[in-house]
């Protein structure tokens, strides 16, 4: 299965073999009042790897594999004007956008190419 992300006057469509579905791009202050506030959840990479993730509000971060597959991490974050960055030990700079993709679960994807890099959920 593939997907295609098309933004539309602000809005963004997935478009799921064929079918297009409505997502709406959270803004940065809500970014950081749902996953950006000390709380663990979830992270899914799109080969199925499972991450614990913790954003702190001081602006650090940590990930843990869920199973064996995956590596830990520890970075920052910073908030941008339409989502936020990471800088994660060890690898470059990436900012992203994260939109709603059904009840409890975000896609985020990187900014420059709407790539999807994981799927967050609570």
């Amino acid at each position: 299965m593939f997907a295609r992300i098309f933004t539309v006057a602000g809005s963004t469509l997935l478009a799921l073999s064929g079918t297009a579905i409505a997502a709406t791009k959270l803004m940065p202050n809500e970014i950081q009042a749902t996953f950006f506030n000390g709380q663990p959840f979830t992270a899914a990479t799109p080969s199925g790897v499972k991450f614990k993730m913790l954003f702190m509000p001081d602006g650090k971060a940590t990930r843990a594999p869920v199973a064996s597959a995956g590596s830990k991490g520890e970075g920052t974050w910073k908030l941008s004007q339409d989502g936020f960055c990471t800088s994660w030990q060890g690898s470059k700079p990436n900012c992203f956008v994260v939109v709603a993709n059904g009840t409890n679960r975000w896609s985020v994807m990187m900014m420059k190419s709407s790539t999807m890099i994981a799927e967050w959920s609570k």
